[in-house]
């Protein structure tokens, strides 16, 4: 009887709350359109639309997006390593985002504008040639504000021969001559593991009019080639590897941020300035071995001197920026106003880094990482030995005027801060040379996952008693200016 009654009381508990559901509905569906539009856009797509297939009420909604991302990434745990899961797994996934992406833009309401269209799939033709269609039909309505595609490819870089690279150009080059209304309309393309003819990324500048933003990773048009971009739209400009032997920035009037990752320039500086008027964003990252020159601020910059941000990213290994005197740099960093220097490596004299304050008069803000990444770093012996890798990352520099003051340095923030000499030191003499200064902030070693077994204690002070013994070796009542950020 107890059991019986059980399951009949519990029976009735489920009977009540089903009728309260009833009565009161889906509370999610029963919101509002717009609300309901601007909570799925906050999510990838894909998830999106499950949501949407979930009520009668909802189903209506994904032809009034406003910004659709669809990613191949969402459908392969891996993207980067899709190759490993086999061209049928590439094929299908692919297919499924060319599908979606089709439904979405010949179905939706032509008088709602898209804010943002992004699309991120394989490099196929048959698949990107539908999604080119679609993309065309959208633009011809005039209200799509951003079209932005990115290209993976069925092999991943490291797994990449040059007959691929080839290949992959090839395949690339069919799908623009076949797309070009979708093409003349993108404003953000990402192309990799592409190796071109001389003159098909100027083509490719050529047919993307409204081009805003280009990413280039693992392309080139041939070892030691040399690249020529010049475009009326372009704003943002990313280079990841490839084997250029120099970009020149012939004419670009609205760039404004230049990034270039591990370039292969032998005999002379990685990038040439034209006529960039707008430019004021560099950032260059670079593992350097003992056969690499150092950089020259003062030649790259000769004719550009307007950078008002620097980003330097020196992978945990040599330093590969050569700090030079005030005579030759303070007439290119007359403007600059922030620096980040990223990633210098661990157990080095971060004094050097002086040479910056010296030839910056209106800096503002200085930032430095200093932090052995585990991760990207090569750790064998004999790997390091033959590829030349340095291990002792010194750097000599002599300050210019022993009574240098800096005038508008307003705050230091330091990455990976130890309660060491090599810190202290430098803090204090920051401070002496910054005579107003508002806000030093001291961080932790940066660690991510993936390094964390192997990267040693840090040494950076944790308890009251020890960041007190580090103020007091600064020698200065700083209570109000340094902060510890652990």
């Amino acid at each position: 009887m107890k059991n019986k009654k059980g399951r009949r009381s519990r029976n009735k508990a489920t009977c009540n709350e089903d009728a309260a559901c009833k009565a009161n509905g889906d509370r999610l569906s029963r919101l509002p359109n717009d609300l309901l539009l601007n909570i799925l856009e906050r999510v990838e797509t894909f998830d999106a639309l499950r949501a949407c297939i979930l009520s009668k009420q909802m189903l209506k909604l994904p032809a009034m997006f406003s910004q659709i991302v669809i990613d191949v990434g969402s459908l392969v745990p891996d993207p980067d390593s899709s190759h490993k899961f086999g061209i049928r797994d590439v094929a299908r996934v692919n297919g499924a985002v060319a599908k979606v992406t089709d439904n979405i833009l010949w179905m939706r309401s032509p008088g709602i504008t898209i804010r943002k269209l992004n699309v991120r799939m394989v490099l196929r033709h048959y698949d990107v040639l539908s999604v080119g269609k679609s993309f065309a039909h959208a633009m011809a309505t005039r209200k799509v504000q951003k079209a932005e595609i990115e290209f993976m490819t069925e092999k991943a870089c490291a797994d990449c021969t040059p007959a691929d690279l080839v290949d992959f150009a090839k395949c690339f080059n069919t799908i623009l001559a076949d797309c070009l209304d979708a093409f003349a309309g993108f404003t953000r393309l990402w192309l990799q593991n592409m190796r071109f003819g001389e003159g098909d990324i100027p083509n490719v500048l050529t047919t993307c009019k409204r081009l805003q933003s280009l990413r280039l990773s693992y392309c080139d048009s041939g070892i030691r080639s040399v690249l020529c971009l010049e475009h009326a739209q372009l704003i943002d400009l990313e280079i990841n590897y490839g084997k250029f032997e120099k970009v020149v920035l012939n004419w670009l009037p609205k760039l404004q941020q230049v990034t270039y990752n591990n370039w292969c320039s032998y005999d002379d500086e990685p990038l040439a300035f034209g006529f960039v008027p707008q430019l004021s964003k560099l950032s260059l990252a670079k593992i350097a071995v003992r056969s690499d020159r150092c950089l020259e601020l003062s030649q790259l910059l000769a004719n550009f001197p307007s950078i008002s941000e620097l980003h330097l990213n020196f992978r945990s290994e040599k330093i590969s920026v050569l700090p030079e005197c005030p005579k030759l740099l303070t007439p290119v960093l007359g403007k600059l106003r922030l620096v980040n220097l990223e990633n210098l490596p661990e157990g080095c004299d971060i004094a050097w880094t002086m040479f910056i304050l010296e030839t910056a008069p209106v800096l503002k803000e200085l930032c430095i990482t200093v932090w052995d990444h585990w991760c990207i770093m090569v750790t064998d012996k004999e790997h390091r030995k033959a590829s030349g890798y340095c291990d002792n990352g010194n750097v000599e520099w002599k300050p210019s005027v022993s009574s240098f003051k800096h005038k508008n340095l307003a705050k230091l923030t330091i990455y990976g801060s130890k309660a060491d000499d090599n810190f202290i030191q430098y803090v204090r003499r920051v401070m002496v040379a910054a005579v107003n200064m508002e806000e030093i902030s001291l961080h932790d070693r940066m660690v991510w996952k993936c390094c964390s077994d192997s990267d040693p204690k840090t040494r950076y002070p944790r308890t009251d008693e020890e960041r007190q013994h580090v103020i007091e070796e600064l020698g200065m009542d700083l209570h109000a200016v340094v902060h510890f950020r652990s």
